[in-house]
């Protein structure tokens, strides 16, 4: 599968309201949401992934299950997303469907390298900046380790970046290498910023072919 240039990582102060986010989110035109929730047992996990599931089939956006892969597999979601903490991809790949992706946390060139050798199929770097719900996910990257790592790693695996991404970020990140973004607050705040990180990830690359042809 083409994984899409935006990641929405659904937030909410209740399971009621995260869901209504997703729902707001493609009405909006994500084309991928994560479907995240700490704090819940697996069985009510599973209960409202398979709603989540229900609302992006409806708008045909793709979905990624934070952390439980076997639940990726029980709602046909469109893959599974990992946490630096959580199952081994390796391990994950051989409970999946064929068609299923596999997404990994990286704060470093190490985990990256790791990531990579493990045959993800996209790696979210992070974070890009300090936020109060991402506060253990390790060194601030920003625009420098974003360049640093990228350069070092010359894979084609996908790098997303993602820790606190506004709108404003967009174009210098898409000049480290990183070729995707996620994002949760700047989205979950204003849903129409989606059209904008949209028409922002995509105007960039009719700009750089622009420029290549000068």
């Amino acid at each position: 599968m083409i994984i899409p240039k935006l990641h929405y990582i659904s937030q909410g102060n209740s399971p009621k309201e995260l869901l209504e986010n997703i729902q707001k989110a493609c009405t909006f035109g994500a084309e991928l949401v994560q479907f995240r929730l700490k704090g819940v047992s697996e069985k009510k996990f599973l209960k409202l992934a398979k709603e989540a599931r229900d609302i992006t089939s409806h708008f045909q956006t793709r979905l990624i299950i934070n952390d439980y892969y076997k639940i990726a597999v029980a709602v046909k979601a469109d893959g599974v997303h990992l946490g630096k903490t959580d199952s081994c991809p390796t391990l994950a790949r051989k409970h999946l469907y064929s068609w299923q992706i596999i997404g990994g946390t990286a704060n470093t060139l190490q985990d990256c390298e790791m990531l990579v050798s493990k045959e993800v199929d996209y790696i979210s770097l992070s974070p890009f900046r300090l936020t109060p719900t991402e506060a253990d996910l390790g060194t601030v990257l920003g625009l420098n380790g974003y360049t640093a790592i990228i350069e070092a790693l010359k894979t084609e695996t996908p790098i997303i970046g993602f820790g606190g991404i506004t709108t404003d970020d967009v174009a210098d990140i898409l000049e480290t290498g990183i070729s995707d973004i996620a994002v949760s607050e700047a989205i979950t705040q204003n849903f129409d910023n989606i059209r904008t990180f949209n028409h922002l990830l995509k105007a960039s690359a009719t700009e750089e072919q622009r420029h290549t042809f000068k």
